[in-house]
């Protein structure tokens, strides 16, 4: 009889001293992991403890039982815990982390195996460090909140705190992937997070929009047609490609949406969105939300229903994958957004109570050895990467920066789509080299060409992969499965390999061959539901689970390495988005189960107890977030209001300089942006987010980099690939082609630099 399956993780150590959901997030993917987390708590709690969304009174509310099941609770913290850990994460600034005694270049000399992740608003460093912020006031320095709204009203945050689960995902990550160097001998790291920056990178790399296409800086607007009125309800679509544009138009059966050639792009439609909804509303109104999602499969669109708190767990599709199981504390939750074929989630343990552990950890001390230098934490993994738009190239963009050689797969026939999304320079005769979501994910990777349709082009990319570490691809499950590359063929190859796979919905279910992006999977996950107006429609968040969906399979991939590390053996990887995003919406659906409570839309308002909003300010439409957190804060904002309505007082001074009279009192502010200005912030410049790197086509450009300081730097070490760049160099140094193979395949179409037609 064989032996159930063990977690991908083995011994693993982590201390938590956390007091926001971005720690305890982080604590948790380790927990599912199989890591053993010890959280440190002051005598009366994490505040998390007692926070809920609809405010009802609790001593441990369903939020952190969800957040810190199965970890263990200490409320005595001393050095010896933490240096018999591997990995310390710890939320705070510098000075928050010394009141608490914690130095980790102190803890890095006396343990050099340890990994210490620090996570705080603006990092350790920089102009910015101690300033006050929260996730609301850190969106709008990220031109997250710029990027979103009609622009008669005011910009529009995204709800939910999606910003504190990519902070603790990236932070989970990076954590990981060092502590793998460290467990090899190489040493850990104090790895200094930026919630600024981990915000930054949900947002689409729009000043490189604005620097490779040539347009001005983006304003805000919404998606046309994005969550519109059905018979019965509210549908949501995302139509992002030219195609989608063509088959939405034969869908609702308006041929004269293709009048007007901007329309095929997104960008282009909002100046057209009257004319277009009402062209589209008839059919729509006409029929159910069920009759139009199934009519948007049959068109391979990615339409779906809107999604909230007590709608999502009975979706069919959930429902027959079992994706909700349940907690010890009486309500379901997502499981892991990961399945393994060989490993498998740690089982959902009890909640602590308040320093129930005290006394009992009995962690030995560590050594892990010594070797000479200490590389990228990923050095020698080779990844052979099939993905394409923004969430797949996210993940190996994120396992490329700690080291990972990534060799993108791509073809004349069918390069990444992402290269023709979003417009295209009429001026230049290589437009697709053009792409700025491209261009922000792909640095550090080579690219080669292979034509998977031909016999050719499938052997050469299996000897690619005999000889790889890990495959990752994001396609709908049927693409690789006719190519024959499904991963039971890859691992007949490569026994050792991981295979990681990311379709939208899964590999089964009812779900399993629909398109789905991003905003497909916020508007069925609850996101789109609670972003808006109370008084209006639901608002796309616009695209940022795609990285959030990304880092999530750059970390199950770590965890798969250091299974496969201990096995000999490689697995399957199964990360669908839909569920990646399941579980940063989680508290929707726990809350409805547990208090019968529906979380909704509150505008700018959020669901805390802070008081919070985007004022207007003088100047062409600027606009600053506030956010008064406490009493005396909210005290303050009045007093420097003269007592009037903030509204009011606000709406005749400059935005930058009532941004800083705010934060000089304590209380978090920032200006609205676009996206396209976020290079301008003091903060992301001194702290080197943006590096500069030489594209052979697009000359000098910022590029986006990990939300870390404490690896060596530069990150970025090559600039995104042009189509095929280095397909004859990594076929002749891998493959053992010669330059007469390489000249016949390229005459065959195999191999090629320049997109087929064009």
């Amino acid at each position: 009889m064989s032996q159930p399956a063990s977690t991908p993780l083995r011994d693993v150590r982590v201390v938590e001293i956390s007091d926001r959901i971005a720690g305890s997030y982080c604590g948790k993917l380790l927990v599912d992991a199989g890591a053993d987390v010890v959280k440190v708590e002051p005598p009366a709690g994490d505040p998390l403890r007692r926070y809920t969304v609809s405010r009802r009174a609790v001593d441990t509310g369903p939020l952190f039982c969800y957040l810190n099941a199965g970890k263990r609770s200490v409320t005595r913290l001393c050095d010896d815990l933490l240096l018999s850990s591997d990995i310390v994460v710890l939320t705070g600034t510098r000075s928050a982390a010394a009141r608490l005694g914690v130095n980790p270049d102190r803890l890095l000399a006396r343990a050099r195996h340890l990994v210490v992740v620090t996570i705080s608003d603006f990092g350790w460093d920089g102009p910015w460090a101690e300033r006050p912020a929260t996730e609301f006031t850190l969106q709008a320095d990220s031109g997250l909140t710029g990027f979103r709204g009609d622009p008669s009203g005011p910009p529009i945050s995204i709800g939910g705190d999606l910003g504190e689960y990519m902070g603790g995902v990236w932070a989970a990550y990076g954590a990981l992937a060092t502590h793998r160097r460290a467990r090899a001998g190489g040493g850990g790291a104090h790895l200094d997070m930026s919630m600024l920056e981990a915000i930054t990178l949900m947002q689409s790399s729009e000043w490189l929009h604005s620097r490779l296409i040539g347009v001005p800086p983006v304003r805000r607007s919404l998606e046309v047609p994005s969550i519109e009125p059905a018979k019965d309800g509210w549908v949501g679509m995302s139509l992002i490609t030219g195609q989608q544009w063509l088959d939405f138009a034969a869908m609702v059966e308006c041929p004269e949406l293709l009048e007007i050639p901007q329309l095929r792009f997104q960008l282009g439609r909002w100046e057209y969105r009257e004319w277009i909804r009402e062209r589209i509303a008839p059919w729509l109104r006409s029929r159910t939300v069920d009759e139009i999602v199934e009519l948007g499969q049959l068109f391979r669109l990615p339409v779906a229903p809107l999604g909230n708190g007590a709608t999502i767990p009975q979706f069919d599709h959930l429902r027959e994958r079992g994706v909700y199981r349940g907690n010890p504390a009486g309500f379901h939750q997502p499981r892991p957004p990961w399945l393994m074929s060989d490993a498998q989630p740690a089982p959902v343990g009890a909640t602590p109570r308040i320093g129930e552990h005290d006394g009992a950890i009995d962690w030995s001390p560590r050594d892990y050895g010594h070797t000479a230098v200490a590389d990228r934490p990923l050095a020698g993994v080779r990844v052979v990467d099939f993905t394409a738009f923004w969430a797949g190239p996210a993940a190996t963009h994120a396992l490329a920066a700690f080291g990972a050689e990534v060799i993108k797969i791509e073809s004349i026939q069918r390069p990444d789509g992402i290269r023709y999304s979003g417009g295209m320079r009429q001026d230049v005769d290589d437009w697709w080299e053009y792409g700025w979501v491209f261009h922000a994910m792909n640095t550090n990777k080579r690219s080669v060409t292979l034509d998977l349709n031909s016999e050719p082009g499938r052997t050469l990319v299996k000897r690619l992969i005999a000889r790889a570490d890990v495959v990752i691809e994001n396609f709908s499950p049927r693409v690789m499965d006719q190519f024959g590359l499904g991963a039971t063929e890859l691992l007949a190859v490569n026994p050792r390999l991981i295979v990681v796979r990311m379709p939208a919905f899964g590999l089964d279910g009812p779900w399993r061959d629909r398109v789905g992006f991003a905003p497909t999977m916020e508007q069925i996950a609850g996101l789109a539901w609670v972003t808006g107006f109370p008084e209006g429609p639901s608002v796309a968040p616009r695209g940022a689970c795609d990285p959030l969906a990304g880092l999530h399979a750059a970390f199950a991939t770590v965890a798969a390495l250091a299974c496969a590390e201990r096995t000999g053996r490689g697995q399957l990887v199964e990360l669908p988005m839909i569920e990646s995003v399941l579980n940063a919406t989680a508290v929707q659906t726990i809350e409805y189960e547990v208090f019968g409570a529906v979380m909704d839309r509150r505008g700018n308002r959020g669901h805390t107890d802070a008081v919070q909003d985007v004022y207007r300010c003088a100047g062409d439409d600027g606009w600053v977030a506030v956010a008064a957190r406490t009493a005396a804060e909210q005290r303050c904002l009045a007093e420097l209001a003269g007592g009037a309505d903030p509204a009011e007082r606000l709406a005749t001074q400059d935005p930058a300089a009532v941004v800083e009279h705010l934060v000089a009192a304590g209380i978090p502010a920032a200006q609205v942006i676009s996206p396209s200005l976020v290079t301008d912030n003091p903060q992301l410049r001194a702290r080197g987010f943006f590096e500069r790197l030489e594209h052979p086509r697009t000359g000098e450009n910022l590029y986006p980099c990990p939300p870390f300081a404490g690896l060596d730097r530069p990150w970025l070490r090559t600039p995104p690939p042009t189509l095929g760049q280095h397909t004859r160099e990594v076929l002749t140094e891998l493959c053992g082609m010669g330059a007469g193979d390489l000249d016949r395949l390229a005459a065959d179409e195999v191999i090629g630099t320049r997109p087929k037609g064009m």
